[in-house]
């Protein structure tokens, strides 16, 4: 870098001699003070407003000097590179407010939010064609009304979506059908489901149509981090060259496999919590017709539940639940031959041909299953959604739905800042973020942990009488089966109506066992009922925190309002 010269003028030096040399000749001539006295004023005044002249002068040279200068290296940062050959700093870093790194349903449905709003989004995601997943297939009703809120509801249009109005239980050779509560709703609210890539790709296209949003194809390799302040990321486009990009808030959206999320939370945290309690088996069943029409199929099954639930109109999707981390292997055989002798002959007998026939077909996929409790660690400068950030068990197709949750709430938190380049004054507003979201998101993660404990099978007589007490309770209908249904499908998240109708269900289960009398044998299975249903429901509440979730506004960071410098 120049160095800039300035050089000092001289003649205020010289006309400080000259006066001395004047005063004292002065002196000697004249011996009156007063006439001393008046020429002693009258230079003091002019060299005073001599050197007010000298100053405004001199700074106006520097001031001319170090724009130059300015101008001088700006030019050259933006043609010099480091030793690694990555450009210091680009003028794409520096023209996005916003970096999302990810571009599923959370990254590509905030860069349209946040892009509608006026922000400067650049969008970097590892691969643009469309995904081929078996999860992120359902979107609950909750999660369509937020769709609709974002203005993203066109996105599940041609692409073969199907409605679906409820879910059908099944165990034992019964049934029943469980419909959401739309009839206080648009007619065109309900559920959705379709194939996940054609979703994905919907949502691109539309937060592509916005001149202020750029999706880039490239894999963010790293944060930039300055004195613990995340600057932008790291990247290596799809040609292979290695750049920064540079924005005052990152946001991490990049999904389950997540390389960035120990970067962003408490690592040893996120290790010991990260719980994968069993694997999704996927298969496609075509032309085929469900029991209940537009409705999800939950078969309460040995050892844990299996899914069914229409992808397009003429696929169905079927997803059976594998415990633990092991499947059979597909390669060889015997995953087929487990399908076949263990899980065939508990599906519905409308099912089991074309159940059959895909086996068959060999297209079998497998998909781990995680639950990742929120477990924030504000970084000034980024900030973690979607997957990466918070993941229950997907038995009740929830992501979707606290994923546009989360992303209403930051950008009403947002909307009110127009600058955002203080990162730690950022930071700790955006700390609002992590107890604003916790009433919808806790509460479908809770529901969904639950249901997957009590639906699994077990050998334990007390978890074997609550599940069948959760199947005669919700067959009850009316409150019995809305209230559960309506937390279930997002519509109506509220934290203590889970508690509430979680241990109706194990009250309930302990009634059936008393009735007509009650036996000792009994009363202690009742007394295990309860205390099942507590060791499940209490550890998953703990891990997402009870006094976020039911006390927020004992929270601090609850009432935080926008800073004025931002």
């Amino acid at each position: 870098m120049d160095q800039v010269a300035f050089e000092f003028p001289m003649w205020p030096l010289q006309a400080y001699k000259s006066l001395k040399v004047q005063l004292l000749e002065t002196h000697t001539k004249h011996k009156n003070n007063s006439v001393l006295e008046k020429m002693v004023c009258q230079y003091l005044l002019g060299a005073i407003l001599a050197s007010v002249l000298g100053l405004l002068l001199l700074y106006k040279k520097i001031q001319k000097q170090t724009g130059f200068s300015s101008k001088k290296i700006q030019k050259q940062t933006f043609s010099m590179s480091s030793d690694n050959g990555l450009p210091r700093d680009s003028e794409i870093g520096r023209s996005a407010d916003i970096i999302i790194v990810g571009a599923g349903v959370a990254g590509s449905a905030l860069a349209y939010t946040l892009g509608k709003d006026g922000r400067q989004v650049k969008v970097i995601e590892r691969d643009l064609t469309e995904p081929d997943r078996i999860v992120g297939e359902l979107l609950q009703p909750g999660g369509y009304l937020k769709l609709m809120e974002l203005g993203l509801e066109e996105c599940v249009n041609g692409i073969d979506a199907q409605r679906v109005f409820g879910y059908a239980l099944f165990k034992d050779g019964k049934s029943t059908k469980l419909s959401y509560p739309l009839q206080h709703f648009e007619s065109d609210v309900a559920g959705r489901s379709f194939h996940n890539g054609r979703f994905i790709q919907r949502m691109r296209e539309k937060a592509s149509t916005l001149p202020n949003v750029k999706l880039e194809q490239g894999t963010v390799t790293s944060l930039i981090t300055e004195k613990g302040t995340v600057k932008g990321v790291q990247y290596k486009t799809k040609n292979g060259q290695e750049l920064i990009a540079k924005a005052p808030l990152t946001i991490v959206c990049d999904g389950c496999f997540s390389n960035l999320r120990r970067s962003l939370c408490n690592p040893q945290q996120v290790f010991l919590q990260v719980d994968i309690p069993s694997c999704f088996v996927a298969l496609v069943l075509e032309n085929c017709q469900l029991p209940y029409a537009n409705h999800g199929h939950v078969i309460l099954a040995d050892p844990s539940p299996i899914l069914f639930y229409p992808i397009s109109s003429t696929e169905v999707r079927c997803l059976v639940d594998v415990p633990g981390q092991k499947v059979p292997s597909v390669s060889n055989g015997e995953m087929s031959h487990f399908l076949k002798t263990e899980v065939a002959p508990q599906i519905p007998p409308e099912l089991y041909n074309t159940f059959i026939s895909a086996i068959n077909k060999g297209n079998i996929r497998t998909m781990p299953n995680r639950s990742i409790p929120a477990s924030p660690y504000p970084t000034p400068g980024a900030l973690l959604m979607g997957d990466a950030f918070n993941m229950r068990y997907p038995l009740t197709g929830g992501g979707m739905t606290v994923a546009l949750s989360d992303i209403v709430v930051l950008r009403d938190l947002l909307r009110p800042l127009r600058d955002l380049n203080d990162a730690s004054a950022l930071c700790k507003y955006l700390e609002s973020f992590y107890t604003l979201r916790k009433p919808t998101a806790s509460t479908i993660n809770t529901l969904a942990g639950a249901l997957y404990k009590v639906f699994s099978g077990s050998s334990d007589p007390a978890r074997r009488e609550m599940r069948k007490a959760c199947f005669d309770y919700l067959s009850l209908g009316g409150v019995f089966s809305n209230g559960p249904i309506a937390l279930l499908s997002g519509m109506n998240p509220r934290p203590l109506k889970l508690i509430l109708h979680f241990f109706a269900v194990a009250v309930y289960g302990v009634g059936r066992l008393l009735l007509p009398f009650p036996s000792f044998k009994r009363l202690l299975l009742g007394a295990r009922l309860i205390s099942g249903a507590s060791s499940i429901i209490f550890p998953i509440l703990k891990a997402e925190g009870v006094r976020q979730v039911f006390f927020p506004v004992t929270i601090p960071a609850y009432y935080r309002v926008p800073p004025v410098n931002l």
